[in-house]
């Protein structure tokens, strides 16, 4: 469910219409609805009750700072992957305490920002990194919380570029090796072994994968306590998919998410985090774009939007599909036809959709991409050096610019010229 309807002819974004947005914004620009975001949130939140537990958000979905704060001041936890991310946590007033530190390739000064700054955890994923983060946390005299990242060897049945849970994936530390490397993390200085993380891809529609991991893990939390391991917590990754076409093929809820994370783990006594970032922004944002032209080609007719594949490049990286619907709801009955729907980008990749069945459209007519929320706006570029483009959020009748469409000359300011060339 979202907060993006029509009403008496005119789509919505909760009580502000869309085209309102446009008007004082331009386009393409992304807009998003505080009430989803919440709402979302909040049922993954209710469905790990009565466990101790954490929802902490993907940053990498969506990091805007006022995204940041909505959900944080209903009490989500922050996983980033970046110290640039643990900046944006930071900045978005989330204690490191409600921070958890992901990702395959930590820095050394990365470490160390979030243990002068406060960390959760750290969800360490291989032996170098062990290794690196027992000396920095060791010369500062402090104690890094940590989790190892089991690969489970699971197979998510995702698209392969968001896989994460298979053996020949980068991602953390073989499932068969896990006691060896818990051993060794146990004896380096500095580090606290805390519990157990896994993570096997994003964009799951199906709980069965989910459900082989997590068995896997709560068989390797009794094998680790057995060793002597003081096994506390379990972050269970995130990666639950959300209905990016309105069939009746909808992935699990949360509600079954979390009776599944119950029936599987919810014995071991342990505290649990998850980390949804898809579920909560995908569908709590749309990208509004603009018609250029209707063009006429040889067998096929296309629409040119304003919006391009450096704005949103999921259907160029993944073949990902997202509903289009115009701004203008069309009358009852009125003939669809098939167009390809594109951007300016003087690339054949820059294309969003081929043969979609569109309402007849016009030149300065407004679509919506929905669903767009979650891996949009954070995945856009300024290729072509076309600015990025605004994001506007809604809550009830109000909206605002949560962050402003750069102009051509800041853009260009960010050059530096030499002074030979001067």
């Amino acid at each position: 469910m979202d907060h993006f309807l029509y009403r008496d002819g005119a789509l919505y974004a909760e009580d502000v219409p869309v085209a309102e947005i446009a008007a004082a914004v331009g386009t393409p620009v992304y807009v998003y609805s505080t009430a989803t975001l919440e709402r979302h949130f909040r049922l993954f939140d209710e469905a790990l009750d009565p466990l101790d537990h954490l929802v902490c958000f993907a940053m990498k979905s969506n990091s805007n700072q006022a995204i940041l704060r909505t959900l944080a001041a209903l009490g989500a936890g922050m996983d980033v992957v970046s110290g640039g991310e643990y900046a944006r946590a930071k900045a978005a007033g989330v204690p490191g305490e409600r921070i958890v530190f992901s990702g395959v390739g930590k820095t050394g000064s990365e470490m160390r920002a979030a243990l002068e700054g406060g960390i959760r955890q750290f969800n360490v994923e291989s032996e170098p990194e062990l290794e690196i983060l027992s000396a920095i946390a060791d010369s500062m005299g402090v104690t890094a919380p940590v989790t190892l990242r089991i690969n489970p060897d699971v197979d998510a049945r995702t698209h392969a570029k968001i896989a994460t849970g298979k053996s020949e994936n980068k991602f953390g530390i073989p499932i068969a090796r896990a006691r060896e490397v818990y051993a060794r993390a146990a004896a380096l200085p500095g580090l606290e072994v805390i519990g157990v993380d896994v993570h096997i891809g994003s964009q799951l529609t199906e709980l069965e994968p989910f459900e082989l991991a997590y068995t896997k893990v709560a068989g390797l939390v009794e094998l680790l306590r057995a060793d002597g391991h003081a096994i506390r917590r379990l972050d269970l990754g995130g990666g639950l998919g959300i209905p990016y076409t309105r069939s009746n093929e909808a992935p699990p809820l949360p509600s079954d998410y979390g009776e599944m994370i119950k029936r599987t783990v919810g014995h071991l006594g342990c505290e649990v985090e998850i980390e949804p970032g898809r579920l909560i922004s995908g569908n709590a944002g749309i990208m509004v774009s603009a018609v250029i032209y209707v063009k006429n080609g040889e067998g096929r007719d296309f629409l040119i939007l304003d919006g391009a594949m450096n704005d949103l490049v999921r259907p160029s990286m993944y073949d990902a599909h997202h509903d289009i619907v115009p701004v203008v709801e069309p009358a009852a009955g009125v003939e669809q036809v098939p167009f390809d729907i594109v951007g300016p980008v003087c690339e054949t990749g820059d294309t969003f959709a081929r043969g979609r069945h569109m309402p007849p459209l016009k030149a300065g007519d407004l679509v919506a991409f929905r669903s767009a929320g979650a891996y949009g706006a954070v995945m856009a570029s300024e290729y072509n050096t076309r600015p990025l483009i605004p994001e506007v959020l809604v809550r009830g009748d109000q909206f605002a610019v949560i962050r402003a469409r750069p102009t051509f000359d800041e853009m260009i300011s960010r050059d530096n010229i030499p002074e030979w060339l001067l």
